[in-house]
């Protein structure tokens, strides 16, 4: 599978993020091109990652095929001979798109961050050990790092198009989109983590934390949108060695993120724009990475054509 940086399709880009390039289809669709960019401590490296593109949208159709009759999505076909059908214009750009590409419904995206916490790790260990908090609010006292949140705590934020993200309070994200919408995305991402995190212990994978996002339709109905519980928008662990009270293994970016703290430490990186140049083996290591996500949690193997 050739490699992705970026796109150049013949319709209207309307946006780019870290990794997903957007295009108009239409006034209310969206083509999401899942390019092979990837980013770590918010910045975007120089390298791409084989494989990383297709399964980062793969996952998400199977996500949300597993999860018709839980909440509405957007997805409409992530089958390129389907979306070619669509959007003929594409028909040239099949091999470039094939395998990491979604037509979707086009929402007027709501200005947050929907994240489920199921376990406490990264920055909400951060902050509970600091001060037995997440997000302002008070947990209980004496939680080990990694403990399983029973129930799982809603944990929103702004969404940022540069830099961190911000934990916000549900009440401030009730005053931001108001109450009666805010209570229906906690409601469904609580929905979604429950269904999920049931269908991945199945598979010998515990998603610790994910995030959500959501959108309203043309007929104003809220639905899931963007990306769903992979290894980029999501927190996890193998099921059988997981333990409490230390930080645990994870299937996702990790030895990108190993390596770039040695640089740091190194006083080779300063932790900003422009990264410094990966190693061949951490590109691999960080592409199997991916790879067995999706294999381990879905039983399938990639499908690159």
């Amino acid at each position: 599978m050739t490699t992705m940086l970026t796109s150049d399709l013949p319709l209207p880009k309307i946006g780019r993020g870290k990794v997903r390039d957007i295009y108009a289809v239409g006034d209310d669709r969206l083509l999401l091109v899942t390019t092979d960019r990837i980013s770590a401590f918010d910045v975007v490296m120089n390298e791409t990652i084989p494989f990383k593109g297709a399964v980062l949208t793969q996952l998400s159709a199977w996500w949300f095929r597993q999860l018709e009759g839980v909440v509405p999505h957007h997805m409409i076909s992530a089958d390129i001979d389907a979306i070619i059908a669509a959007v003929p214009q594409l028909r040239d750009h099949r091999a470039q798109l094939s395998g990491r590409t979604m037509l979707c419904q086009r929402t007027k995206v709501f200005p947050i961050e929907c994240v489920v916490r199921g376990y406490l790790s990264g920055s909400a260990w951060k902050e509970y050990s600091a001060s037995g908090t997440l997000a302002g609010e008070a947990l209980p006292q004496g939680l080990l790092e990694s403990q399983k949140l029973e129930p799982a705590v809603f944990s929103p934020a702004t969404k940022a198009e540069t830099g961190h993200d911000e934990n916000i309070t549900i009440t401030r994200m009730g005053e931001i989109i108001g109450e009666e919408d805010a209570y229906t995305l906690e409601s469904m991402s609580r929905a979604v983590y429950s269904a999920g995190e049931v269908i991945a212990r199945e598979q010998g994978i515990i998603i610790a934390d994910t995030k959500f996002e959501f959108g309203r339709d043309a007929s104003g109905r809220i639905i899931l949108i963007d990306e769903v519980m992979t290894p980029d928008s999501s927190r996890f662990w193998a099921s059988d060695v997981y333990q409490p009270g230390r930080p645990q293994p994870s299937f996702d970016k990790q030895p990108l993120r190993d390596y770039l703290d040695g640089e740091r430490r190194a006083g080779r990186w300063n932790g900003e724009a422009p990264p410094p140049p990966l190693p061949a083996e951490v590109v691999e290591a960080t592409s199997l990475r991916y790879r067995d996500a999706y294999r381990r949690l879905t039983g399938l193997d990639l499908k690159i054509a």
